[in-house]
């Protein structure tokens, strides 16, 4: 691929990232996305959070069920801490500029690239003959969505970090290809302790809303009994735990459970053993579920205030396009201008 970009002194420091509205968020979107982007409201950096509904019609959605998810997403940025007044919020589809900047994405983007994309082969299989062209290029529009506000930093789960590096590409090959320094080349940022979270039926997989058992996840809509169930019913095995984390590493569901509590009380995993080593999970699953339900049930219990009025959502997120829009569009019409098009003065 290309050489990436120079270092991005000159950009101003801002952060963007973004979750597909395609169904209910769990535990993982929690630890692995909103817990640190609530965080980095804190940093004196610029944040900008986007709810990807573009994304999300890459498979057929039912309308109706698009615009719940959709507000269901705003409703847990919101109740899991994110400020619409310290960072904008919005859903894709309200600024068009996204969509331009991605269709001149994919006339940067090289079919070689594409295809080294592992996600579209996992999320297809062996039946990619029937699956949408969206869905092949949505990597393009996600590096659209990432440039378009000339971001900095990208905080992603290590299973979307090559979705990152095929964005500074796009900005290497763009800046190149014109002669410029338009695009900054953008870094995953990738922390904390539980940034891929695995199933709690099977510590091999990662968990998922599209999974077909619901006993594998903790979905953020479930309540103190149910999420304090589900702790106690999660696989483990028959060992206590281990002095140190080489003890966990053929214990796929005895490590996730601790990188769980490790983010759940922002302690690291090795601290955690140091606590708990040679205790069984008949005394650490209760530990666990107690700060799970702590953490997790008044996030639950705000989501459903806040959904109760679906036209304050709305307001929340139209505000936010409006203050995404400003940025946005100078971006884009720059690269308008730079590709050679011509546009009213």
């Amino acid at each position: 691929m290309t050489q990436a970009p120079r270092p991005n002194a000159a950009f101003k420091p801002r952060i963007f990232s973004g979750i597909q509205p395609s169904g209910g968020l769990t535990l993982g979107n929690y630890l692995g996305a909103l817990k640190r982007f609530v965080e980095k409201q804190d940093e004196g950096i610029e944040t900008i959070y986007c709810l990807v509904d573009l994304h999300a019609i890459t498979v057929w959605q039912d309308p109706d069920k698009l615009r719940q998810q959709t507000r269901e997403a705003a409703a847990a940025f919101l109740a899991a801490g994110i400020d619409p007044k310290r960072s904008v919020l919005f859903n894709q589809s309200q600024v068009s500029a996204h969509a331009e900047l991605g269709w001149i994405f994919n006339c940067v983007a090289r079919l070689g690239w594409m295809n080294r994309m592992t996600q579209f082969k996992d999320k297809v299989g062996k039946n990619s003959e029937n699956a949408s062209l969206g869905l092949y290029a949505y990597p393009s529009l996600m590096a659209a969505d990432i440039l378009l506000y000339h971001a900095t930093m990208v905080p992603v789960g290590e299973d979307q970090k090559q979705h990152v590096e095929l964005t500074r590409d796009i900005a290497a090959k763009f800046n190149h290809d014109f002669g410029v320094d338009f695009f900054p080349a953008p870094e995953p940022v990738i922390e904390g302790a539980a940034t891929r979270v695995m199933s709690l039926r099977d510590g091999t997989r990662k968990m998922s809303k599209s999974d077909p058992s619901d006993a594998s996840r903790i979905n953020l809509t479930d309540d103190a009994d149910t999420i304090a169930a589900k702790i106690r019913k999660a696989k483990t095995d028959p060992e206590p735990l281990p002095e140190t984390l080489d003890g966990l590493k053929d214990r796929p569901e005895a490590r996730n459970l601790v990188n769980i509590y490790a983010a759940l009380s922002g302690k690291m995993p090795e601290a955690v053993l140091a606590e708990f080593a040679g205790q069984g999970f008949g005394l650490f699953k209760p530990v666990l579920a107690d700060i799970a339900v702590a953490t997790l049930a008044p996030i639950s219990a705000e989501m459903g205030r806040l959904m109760a009025d679906p036209a304050e959502i709305d307001r929340i997120l139209g505000e936010g396009a409006d203050r995404a829009e400003p940025i946005a569009r100078p971006i884009l019409n720059r690269t308008l201008d730079i590709l050679g098009m011509v546009r009213r003065g």
